[in-house]
C-alpha cells in the first residue's frame, strides 16, 4: 500500500462522524423494497437504522468510500471478517444467518443513505442499487458434497473448479403490462428471474385478465450461469463417487468474472427450484414434480488468478493480474513455519527428500521420480521480447514408456494426488472433447456454452494421463496445449481460446506388448514425431531379468504387504544395504545424480516420507512465489551441453535434437532451483538439469546393440529396412538369374547392405509370414515380387492342358505387344518397367489381341527353354519385316533380345 493511500486513510479516519438522520430513510426504501410498505417496526428498518450509524463513523466512512460504480452498476465488496473487527453489530450478524438476502439488501440501504448524505449526492442516479459484495462469509467453505437440504436459503461460500460458463444475457426483473380492458399500466416484478404477469387488473371497475407487455419498459440486468465441480484430493477423495457439481447464478457486475478452468470460491445463498413447475410452467404431470434441484444464488466471486503479483516483479502483467500464480491454498503461519523449517534443515537434500516422498511403494527408479518432480514444480513462464508478448511456456511434458507391470500408472496417481492442482485420465475412456473442451446446449435457452475438458481443468497444474497409447485419434487436439499453453476452439459459432498451461505426465506402454529396442520411440508408442518432441522428457522403463534386482523388488513388495511394522523396517534396510553394496548398474552412467538421490543403509534407516498434504503445500508455495533467474554460469553449461548434442547429430534422417531441447534444459534447471527454494540457478542446478536430460536422451536413441544414435527419432523404421532389403533381393535375383536362395545368401546380403535389424531370423520369418519369402526348403527362400519369379510361374508348363494353352496364348500376347512397342518406338526401359503388369491390363490385352488377330490361326508352340523362347520371339520379329533398333533411357544401343529376356 502506498504512503498516499495510508495518509489518506488516517486522514479519514480523523473526521467527525457524518450528519445523517437515521430515521429518514424514505427515498431508498422504495429502491431495495419495492414491495414491502415501510414500518417502523419492521426489523429491516431497525437494521437500516443501526447501519447508517455505523457508515456515519470515520471508519464507516472508509468502507463506504470503496464503493465501485462500473458502467452505471454500483458495489461495495466487504470482507466479512474485516467487518466483524470494526463493527459490534450483532444483530446484523444475527439476520444473515435468518435472512440473508434481506440484510444485504438493507446493507446497500444504508450505504445509499450515507452516500446521499455526503456532498457528492450527484454520484447516484434516480433508482440505481448499490450491490453488496459479501466475501469471506460468516461460515467457513464447505464443501460441495455437504450442500444439502439444511442450506437452503443460507448464505454459504463453495470452493471449487469452473467447468461449464454460459453466454451473458439479458434477464428482465422489472416490466410494465397494459391492461386490454382500460389501458392502466401495471408494473411488476420478476423475483428470481420468473415471467409472470399480472393477474388480473388492479382497477376496481376492470377486472380483465388480458395484458399486453410493454417492452420498452423493461430493466434488464446481465445474467450468465455456471457450473462448479468440487476439488477432489486423496485424503477425502471417495473410491466410486462422482464428484459434486452445482450451478451458480451470477449477475450484473459478476458476469464474465470466470472461464472454464478457473478455480472459484463462490459466496452466496442456495435456492431450490422445480424444473417442472417453475420452468415447465407447471403443466407437466410427471410424478417427479416434487423434485428439486439445489443452486447458488451468488453475491460475490474470488478468482485464483486474480490476486496480482508485486508491481516491481518482472513476471507482472501490465494490467496487473498475474501470469503465473497458483493460488490453490491459503497458507496458514503454520504452513509458512513448516516450509522455513523444511528448508532450513534439510538444505541441499530437499531434492532427494522430495524425491523419496513420491509414490514410495514404487521401488527404485529415481530418476523418473525426478523428471516427475520437476514436471510438479515447473519452470517459470514468461514472455519474449516481441510487443505481442508472446508467452514462453514454462511447463515441462514427460513421457514414460515401458513394459507392463513396472509401476508406471502408480506413479501417475501418485502425482496426481501431490500435484496442488492434479488430474488423472485414463487414455481409453477419455475423448477428444472431454480432453480440451467442449460446446454444450443448453436445453432451456438454446445457447451454446464452453464445458472444460481434463487439460483446461488442470490449468497451472498437472494433468496425468494413462494408457497414452490407446488414445492415438486424441493425439492430435494436445499438439497445441503441449507448446502454445491454450485450447481453440471454434465449434458452433463460438470461436474461443482456453488457457491450458498445464504439465502433462503420460504413461504409454509399446504397441507390441514389450519395447523393442530395434524400433524407435515412435515406432513403438504409434505416435507422430511432432507429438513426440514436444515432451521435454522422454524414460523408458524395461523389464530385463536381474537376479539381484528381482530380488530387492520382491523384498520391497513383501514388506509393502507384510502386517508388522518391524519386518517393513528390517526388509528395508536389508534393500537399502543390498543396494549399496550392488555393482555400478547400467543407470550409474549418469553419476553423483543417482547416488544422491539414493537412501543411504546407514543415515536413512529410520526415513519417513513426507506427508501428501505438506508436499503439496510446499509445491504449491514454490510454485506461487519463487520465479528463478538464470545465471551467466549455469546458462553456459546448459549452452555448451545443448552445442555437445547438436555436433552428435550427423544423422541424414532428420535432425532430432533441436531448439526445443535447449528450452527444455532451461525449464529444468528453473524447476531444479525452485525446489530449494532459489532465486538464482546455480551450476548444481544446471547440471542436474543436463544429468536427467543425458538419462532421457540415452533411453530415447539407444539401439539394440547399446550405441546411441541420434537419428533413431526419426530415422529408418523396420518397414522402410525391410523395403530396402527386398530392393536389394530383386537385383540380385536379376543379377543370378534365380528367384530362390539359402539363407546364407541371405545373411551375405544384409551384411553387404548394412541392414539394421536386431535378428535376421525373425527378420526373414516376417516375411514369409506376409508372403514377399516363400519357404521352398529347409533355409531356402523364394523372392515373390522378382521379374525373374514371375517370368517362371508364367513359362512352367502345367499339367492342365487347358491352362496351357491358355498360358500360351497370353505368351504369344506378350510377344505381339513387345514387337508393337518396338515398332513404336517406345523406349526400353518402359516396356520392361510395364512388362509384368501386361496382363493385368485389359486394355493393352485387347490392343495385343488386335495386333495378333491374323497370326492367331496358327499360335506359336509351347516354349518351356528359355533359348527356345528368345528363338521364338526373333522369328516372329524376323516375319514382320526389319525392325529399328530401339534406344533405351540410359543410353544408345542396339536391341538385344536375348538380355531383355
Amino acid at each position: 500500500m502506498h504512503g498516499a493511500n495510508v495518509e489518506s486513510i488516517i486522514t479519514k479516519m480523523k473526521q467527525p462522524p457524518l450528519m445523517v438522520d437515521r430515521c429518514d430513510i424514505g427515498n431508498t426504501w422504495p429502491i431495495y423494497f419495492p414491495e414491502v410498505d415501510l414500518s417502523f417496526q419492521d426489523w429491516k428498518y431497525i437494521l437500516i437504522s443501526k447501519l447508517v450509524c455505523f457508515f456515519a463513523t470515520p471508519r464507516g466512512q472508509h468502507v463506504v468510500s470503496q464503493v465501485k460504480d462500473e458502467d452505471g452498476i454500483f458495489s461495495l465488496s466487504v470482507d466479512f471478517q474485516h467487518l466483524k473487527k470494526i463493527c459490534d453489530l450483532e444483530y446484523l450478524y444475527a439476520k444473515l444467518e435468518e435472512h440473508p438476502k434481506e440484510a444485504l439488501l438493507c446493507m446497500g440501504a444504508a450505504v445509499h443513505k450515507v452516500m446521499l448524505a455526503q456532498e457528492d449526492e450527484g454520484t447516484l442516479e434516480d433508482g440505481v442499487k448499490i450491490n453488496i459484495r459479501l466475501h469471506n462469509g460468516p461460515e467457513p467453505t464447505i464443501a460441495l458434497r455437504n450442500l444439502k437440504a439444511a442450506y437452503i436459503d443460507r448464505l454459504v461460500s463453495v470452493r471449487g473448479t469452473v467447468v461449464k460458463v454460459s453466454t451473458v444475457r439479458p434477464l428482465v426483473v422489472r416490466m410494465a403490462f397494459q391492461c386490454a380492458g382500460c389501458g392502466a399500466d401495471i408494473t411488476r416484478l420478476f423475483p428470481d428471474g420468473k415471467f409472470s404477469p399480472p393477474p388480473t387488473c388492479a382497477m376496481r371497475c376492470c377486472k380483465s385478465r388480458t395484458f399486453t407487455p410493454i417492452r420498452s419498459t423493461a430493466q434488464p440486468i446481465d445474467f450468465q450461469k455456471i457450473r462448479l465441480q468440487e476439488l477432489l484430493k486423496s485424503e477425502n477423495h471417495e473410491e466410486g463417487r462422482v464428484p459434486r457439481t452445482v450451478e451458480c447464478e451470477l449477475t450484473e457486475d459478476l458476469v464474465d468474472a470466470c472461464i472454464p478452468g478457473d478455480v472459484v470460491t463462490v459466496t452466496g445463498i442456495i435456492r431450490q427450484i422445480n424444473n417442472y413447475t417453475d420452468i415447465g410452467g407447471g403443466k407437466s404431470k410427471s410424478k417427479f414434480q416434487g423434485l428439486y434441484y439445489l443452486y447458488l444464488e451468488a453475491i460475490s466471486i474470488k478468482n485464483s488468478k486474480s490476486q496480482p503479483v508485486p508491481e516491481d516483479s518482472q513476471y507482472s502483467d501490465s494490467d496487473g493480474r498475474v501470469t503465473e500464480m497458483l493460488d490453490l491454498f491459503s497458507f496458514s503461519p503454520r504452513d509458512l513455519e513448516f516450509i522455513v523449517k523444511f528448508s532450513e534443515e534439510y538444505g541441499s537434500d530437499i531434492f532427494r527428500q522430495i524425491v523419496q516422498s513420491i509414490c514410495p511403494s514404487i521401488y527404485g527408479h529415481e530418476l523418473v521420480k525426478a523428471g516427475i518432480t520437476l514436471a510438479l514444480f515447473g519452470g517459470v513462464r514468461k514472455h519474449s521480447s516481441d510487443q505481442n508478448k508472446v508467452p514462453v511456456r514454462g511447463d515441462i511434458h514427460v513421457i514414460i514408456v515401458g513394459d507392463p507391470g513396472l509401476g508406471k500408472s502408480q506413479l501417475l496417481q501418485a502425482a496426481a494426488a501431490v500435484s496442488p492442482r492434479g488430474i488423472y485420465v485414463c487414455g481409453n475412456a477419455t475423448t477428444n472433447a472431454g480432453l480440451t473442451v467442449a460446446v454444450v446446449k443448453d436445453r432451456l435457452t438454446n445457447d451454446y456454452a464452453f464445458e472444460a475438458g481434463a487439460v483446461v481443468l488442470a490449468d497451472c497444474g498437472l494433468c496425468c494421463i494413462d494408457e497414452f497409447d490407446k488414445m492415438s485419434a486424441e493425439h492430435q487436439a494436445l499438439l497445441e496445449a503441449m507448446e502454445q499453453q491454450c485450447v481453440s476452439v471454434a465449434k458452433a459459432g463460438l470461436l474461443a481460446s482456453l488457457s491450458a498451461r498445464t504439465s502433462i505426465l503420460a504413461a504409454a506402454n509399446p504397441a507390441g506388448g514389450h519395447y523393442n529396442r530395434a524400433k524407435t520411440v515412435n515406432e513403438n508408442l504409434k505416435m507422430s514425431a511432432a507429438l513426440l518432441s514436444r515432451f521435454d522428457l522422454v524414460f523408458i522403463l524395461l523389464d530385463k531379468p536381474d537376479e539381484l534386482q528381482d530380488k530387492r523388488v520382491s523384498e520391497h513388495i513383501m514388506s509393502l504387504h507384510s502386517k508388522h511394522r518391524e519386518h517393513f523396517s528390517v526388509a528395508k534396510r536389508l534393500c537399502r544395504a543390498s543396494q549399496a553394496d550392488r555393482e555400478i548398474d547400467v543407470r550409474a552412467r549418469s553419476g553423483s545424480l543417482i547416488s544422491r538421490l539414493r537412501l543411504d543403509p546407514k543415515k536413512d534407516r529410520e526415513f519417513v516420507p513426507l506427508p501428501v498434504p505438506l508436499l503439496r503445500k510446499y509445491i504449491a508455495y514454490a510454485r506461487s512465489y519463487v520465479f528463478p533467474r538464470m545465471s551467466r554460469s549455469a546458462a553456459e553449461i546448459l549452452q555448451n551441453f545443448y552445442l555437445k548434442l547438436r555436433d552428435h547429430n550427423t544423422s541424414a534422417d532428420g535432425t532430432p535434437i533441436t531448439a526445443r531441447q535447449l528450452e527444455s534444459l532451461v525449464r529444468l534447471a528453473e524447476a531444479r532451483a525452485r525446489v530449494d527454494l532459489r532465486e538464482e540457478i546455480t551450476e548444481q542446478d544446471a547440471l542436474d538439469a543436463v544429468e536427467i536430460m543425458k538419462e532421457s536422451l540415452y533411453d530415447k536413441y539407444l539401439d539394440e546393440h547399446g550405441v546411441v544414435d541420434f537419428g533413431r527419432s526419426g530415422g529408418m523404421s523396420q518397414q522402410k529396412e525391410a523395403k530396402r532389403f527386398l530392393n536389394a533381393l530383386n537385383k540380385q535375383s536379376e543379377l543370378d538369374e534365380k528367384d530362390c536362395f539359402s539363407i546364407a545368401e541371405i545373411y551375405s546380403l544384409a551384411d553387404r547392405i548394412g541392414l539394421r535389424v536386431p535378428d535376421i531370423d525373425t527378420f526373414v520369418d516376417n516375411l514369409n509370414s506376409v508372403g514377399f519369402l516363400i519357404k521352398k526348403g529347409p533355409r531356402t527362400y523364394q523372392i515373390q515380387a522378382s521379374i525373374h519369379s514371375q517370368y517362371t510361374r508364367w513359362a512352367t508348363p502345367t499339367r492342365n492342358s487347358k491352362a496351357s494353352a491358355a498360358l500360351s496364348l497370353l505368351l504369344f500376347l506378350s510377344c505381339v505387344a513387345f514387337k508393337a512397342c518396338c515398332l513404336h518406338s517406345i523406349p526400353l526401359m518402359h516396356f520392361v518397367d510395364h512388362f509384368n503388369n501386361f496382363l493385368t491390363s485389359p486394355l493393352l490385352a485387347q490392343l495385343a489381341l488386335k495386333e495378333a488377330r491374323p497370326a492367331l490361326s496358327q499360335p506359336p508352340p509351347w516354349v518351356s527353354q528359355r533359348s527356345v523362347l528368345i528363338q521364338e520371339l526373333n522369328n516372329l520379329m524376323a516375319s514382320n519385316g526389319p525392325v529399328s533398333p530401339l534406344v533405351a533411357d540410359d543410353g544408345a544401343q542396339d536391341l538385344d533380345m536375348g538380355k531383355i529376356i
